[in-house]
């Protein structure tokens, strides 16, 4: 409990570098772009419409009505899954581009990590623009006691990714290879997250083993809410809940035991 409010006054303490941070990295993004933050919202529109175009014609000839509603079906899948790969991403790298500056003055690492977590979450947030005006352009009906409980596994998600930045941010300051390993990773991951096919498409087994995705569950339970309007079961509760808490736990197990050692691979 003692370390727990030792750590809760730190990050308070640290709030004000922490708003900064992220108020130069949205500056840094969109530096010299003639929309700016616009583009938080194109990127994932245009995106979606290539997906759209690619898969919805697949969908179809592997069962006839498709996947109901499959703009926002698809546009739900690649919002939550860019928002997870650019928050631990970014946090991967976080820690060894700001060496610089640890060397100089006392910041707690974790910062950094932290930092690029809440900024993928901002950015997450603005995409959701985009979404906006799918579920407008396709008259889909929204459900607005159900809509609010998206809030859940999108938090769950932030913490999530979080403590997956941790470990990483942690490895990668020891091995840079796992940059490039991350990247082959999301890749193989974004297609066992369900982001454009429904997995009741799929055998028993296939649908078994893509439920071991934690994204899957994060994914799911965020369309539930927002797309179908059913609300949250006691699984997704339950899952994303658990997930996160491992996480969390393995990431700031991870971090913390390491730290010390950062600044001899500086």
């Amino acid at each position: 409990m003692q370390n727990l409010k030792q750590s809760f006054v730190g990050f308070w303490k640290y709030r004000y570098l922490l708003q900064n941070l992220i108020t130069r990295d949205f500056k840094l993004k969109y530096r010299r772009s003639v929309l700016g933050v616009a583009w938080s919202v194109l990127n994932p529109l245009l995106t979606c419409l290539v997906m759209f175009m690619v898969f919805d014609s697949i969908m179809r000839g592997l069962r006839g009505e498709g996947i109901p509603n499959f703009a926002a079906f698809l546009i739900i899948g690649q919002l939550l899954f860019n928002f997870f790969r650019e928050s631990t991403s970014m946090a991967m790298e976080s820690v060894l581009k700001n060496a610089p500056l640890l060397r100089k003055v006392y910041i707690p690492k974790y910062i950094f990590p932290l930092e690029k977590g809440c900024f993928a979450f901002v950015n997450c947030l603005f995409s959701f623009v985009a979404l906006a005006l799918v579920l407008i352009v396709t008259w889909t009906p929204v459900s607005w006691s159900t809509m609010l409980l998206a809030l859940y596994p999108l938090v769950m998600l932030f913490f999530f990714g979080l403590g997956i930045g941790l470990v990483l941010s942690a490895l990668y300051v020891f091995v840079r290879d796992i940059m490039h390993l991350w990247e082959v990773f999301c890749t193989l991951l974004s297609y066992a997250s369900a982001i454009f096919y429904d997995p009741s498409m799929m055998s028993g087994t296939m649908q078994k083993l893509i439920a071991l995705n934690p994204l899957y569950w994060y994914i799911t339970a965020f369309r539930s809410c927002v797309l179908w309007g059913t609300g949250l079961s006691v699984s997704m509760l339950v899952v994303c809940f658990l997930w996160a808490v491992f996480s969390m736990g393995i990431g700031i197990a991870v971090f913390k035991k390491t730290q010390d050692k950062f600044v001899l691979y500086m």
